[in-house]
């Protein structure tokens, strides 16, 4: 492989706490020469789904506090009621990419009305079931109006993370997908990667590559309760996926049914099109990923060099699988 030759897009993929945002955050904070020579990427441009997992939770808050059903959840702490809205999830990354490609400006005037929009929008591409559209004209304006501050941050938080321009940086997009605990293969529409990878736009797809972070499901539910900090919902690093949510969402996932057996590439198929993302594992059963959480100054040189390893290991497999796509 030509070593100029750097990954264009990464989906950095996993169970919940296998360690994906503690990668994010290292990688984001290397030297920009360093990322390049070790691992074949730019300086990263991050996109993550969890926002609007949350932002949906905060709608079903907001319903039941008004004395309505909730819409998107069986409660606060169980799985969707819609799977389908894993596309959806899915459908709102395609925007967020579109909007950095153009630098969209998102400030409105009605911040929660404008998501409340974008909501519904991806809904619709994703074919799900239930939506925002049946709430009474009154009550979507009460939701939108509670949500108008969270949903400013946001717009004002996404903006912020424009590049001036996408040339010369890796844009990375994290999230996790998984079925019930003991599921056979493959797993059905809509669960899985292989369903959320296919609603993926054309344009991420011909660019990407996978880094998978391998913990088991045990280690992930074990890690999902370390890392939970109840004064901090909506964090990255912070947020806890509730018990039944990880046994019925994320027990297990579909990565193995979907990498070649040499373990170079993994298969996603967006309608008659079949796509080859170059695919590395980066072990993390041993857990090396915890003490990002913690602060920079109290790393141990022991820990930095335990990730930067595995994770040097990982990316040489996945440069040999992008040399031979290219």
């Amino acid at each position: 492989m030509d070593m100029t030759e750097t990954i264009d897009t990464l989906l950095l993929l996993a169970l919940p706490a296998a360690g994906k945002s503690e990668v994010r955050k290292y990688l984001k904070m290397l030297p920009g020469a360093q990322v390049h020579s070790d691992f074949a990427l730019n300086p990263t441009v991050q996109l993550d789904d969890f926002c609007y997992v949350h932002l949906l939770r905060r709608i079903d808050d907001e319903l039941a506090a008004r004395g309505h059903e909730r819409l998107f959840f069986h409660a606060a702490d169980r799985p969707f009621k819609d799977p389908w809205h894993w596309g959806t999830l899915v459908h709102l990354l395609n925007e967020d990419y579109e909007n950095l490609v153009v630098k969209k400006d998102l400030q409105r005037s009605s911040p929660g009305k404008a998501l409340l929009e974008r909501l519904e929008r991806a809904m619709r591409q994703a074919g799900a079931k239930t939506r925002l559209d049946v709430l009474p004209t009154g009550l979507h304006g009460e939701l939108a109006a509670a949500l108008d501050k969270e949903a400013a941050e946001l717009a004002v938080s996404q903006m912020r993370n424009y590049p001036d321009t996408l040339k010369g940086k890796t844009l990375l997009i994290e999230f996790a997908r998984g079925g019930p605990q003991g599921s056979a293969m493959p797993l059905p529409a809509p669960l899985g990667y292989r369903h959320s990878l296919g609603c993926l736009s054309e344009d991420i797809l011909r660019r990407a590559a996978v880094l998978y972070v391998w913990v088991t499901p045990e280690d992930s539910r074990r890690k999902n309760l370390e890392r939970a900090d109840p004064n901090d919902p909506g964090s990255i690093l912070h947020h806890s996926v509730p018990r039944e949510v990880m046994l019925n969402d994320y027990g297990t996932d579909d990565v193995a049914d979907l990498v070649s057996a040499d373990g170079s590439f993994m298969s996603v198929r967006k309608g008659a099109k079949e796509y080859r993302l170059p695919f590395a594992r980066f072990d993390n059963r041993q857990d090396r990923t915890s003490f990002i959480r913690g602060e920079r100054a109290q790393w141990a040189k022991s820990d930095v060099d335990a990730i930067h390893g595995e994770l040097k290991l990982a990316f040489a497999g996945m440069r040999q699988a992008l040399a031979v796509s290219r």
